[in-house]
């Protein structure tokens, strides 16, 4: 098995780690990184709980693997508050009753967070198409679209979320 040495910088904190070439970014993030708020729900990339942004855009982190994020950025759920408060995303499920169960919610945050960050005013079918990758077992989807027009009113994507793809833009 072969191990790879790779530099990630991760909700704004640079690590490097010797990694097998196989592993995911997901478990690079929740094992190595001790960053469980990326969720485990499919391993087949159909649900969308470990949605993070990579470089400024959302991936499925379980189909990335982490020797193909050397170099990059990564955005998680525990990397979007501000100063201790919640992104607008954030605020907007909480608000709107968007959390259900909790299990989508990071990867629903993330993805909306990724869609605020292309558009910043979405109409609700703009939302549905860009939160379409994520999955909710509860079938909240309507109280999730409410959640992403709520944070489109009140701040967008975040401080955070848009100082993090500035500065992925700045390396392409």
């Amino acid at each position: 098995m072969s191990h790879h040495k790779v530099r990630i910088t991760v909700n704004g904190t640079a690590g490097e780690d010797e990694v097998e070439a196989r592993q995911l970014l997901v478990h690079y993030l929740r094992e190595t990184r001790a960053l469980t708020g990326t969720h485990v729900g499919c391993d087949t990339s159909n649900c969308g709980a470990c949605t993070v942004l990579l470089d400024g855009r959302t991936v499925k982190s379980c189909t990335v693997l982490t020797v193909a994020a050397d170099g990059g950025d990564v955005l998680t759920i525990e990397g979007l508050d501000e100063q201790g408060e919640m992104s607008p995303v954030q605020q907007g499920f909480q608000a709107c009753h968007g959390l259900q169960c909790g299990y989508c919610t990071p990867g629903m945050v993330l993805s909306a967070t990724g869609l605020l960050l292309e558009q910043p005013d979405p109409d609700d079918d703009a939302i549905r198409t860009g939160i379409e990758g994520n999955l909710c077992r509860c079938t909240g989807y309507d109280m999730i679209v409410d959640s992403v027009r709520w944070a489109a009113a009140h701040g967008g994507a975040g401080t955070a979320a848009t100082a993090h793809a500035a500065h992925a833009e700045g390396k392409h």
